[in-house]
């Protein structure tokens, strides 16, 4: 994990969207880092997200040269994820987060 937000918990973490590692892969591991667990003891990553389709919305953003960053967000695991096109995901409690 890259560094934590001390104000509200946020955990921020990165990927290179360009490289092979896709955004599903990147956030099932940045999930397992938090709850310090592995991988394979997370639930499916589909039951909160359809992982092609976001998978597929970051490999748009880059073959689309003047596409702006977008960013989504969905509860996986107990946190809140948002993943951003540029790379960039936060992941924080979402049982902490004002309603």
């Amino acid at each position: 994990m890259d560094s934590a937000d001390s104000q509200d918990g946020t955990v921020v973490t990165t990927f290179d969207p360009t490289g092979t590692e896709r955004a599903s892969e990147a956030i099932v591991t940045a999930v397992a880092a938090v709850h310090d667990t592995d991988r394979k003891s997370l639930g499916p990553l589909y039951d909160a997200v359809d992982p092609d389709a976001l998978n597929a919305l970051v490999a748009h953003a880059h073959r689309v040269a003047d596409a702006a960053t977008h960013e989504l967000w969905f509860v996986y695991e107990g946190l809140d994820i948002g993943v951003r096109t540029d790379g960039e995901i936060h992941v924080r409690d979402s049982s902490t987060q004002a309603k």
